[in-house]
């Protein structure tokens, strides 16, 4: 399963080169899982007040393969490499056409409000299986 989202890159996201500050590149794939799991159906504020589990980013392993730059028209890709009960790994790549610019392994973990490891969701379980 392939999630994507587009991404329409602003003055505000260059340098002054123009091209996209290399940082933003993890904002626009935060913004893509924000929208993956809204797509699946969870509503974050309600999890974090309902069951008091929270996701966090625990590592990124990111290559910048090529510039993005103003005006560009980017997607963002992202697919599920593995599971466990608390942690998902995924893979995102941000593509201008078919060129990947930037590619990333994100592992994401359910924690609770204070910081401690949580189960995974039963329906974040469920839609990924």
């Amino acid at each position: 399963m392939t999630h994507t989202f587009s991404v329409h890159v602003y003055y505000e996201d260059t340098d002054l080169a123009g091209i996209v500050y290399y940082a933003n590149y993890l904002k626009f794939i935060e913004r893509a899982r924000t929208e993956w799991v809204r797509d699946m159906g969870v509503d974050q504020v309600a999890l974090k007040q309902d069951e008091g589990v929270v996701f966090a980013v625990r590592r990124v392993e990111a290559d910048y393969l090529s510039p993005a730059k103003f005006d560009d028209e980017l997607t963002v890709e992202t697919r599920v490499d593995a599971m466990t009960g608390a942690r998902i790994v995924l893979t995102q790549d941000v593509k201008r056409a078919e060129e990947i610019l930037f590619s990333a392994v994100v592992t994401i973990v359910a924690i609770t409000q204070t910081g401690h490891p949580a189960r995974l969701p039963a329906i974040i379980r469920r839609n990924l299986h």
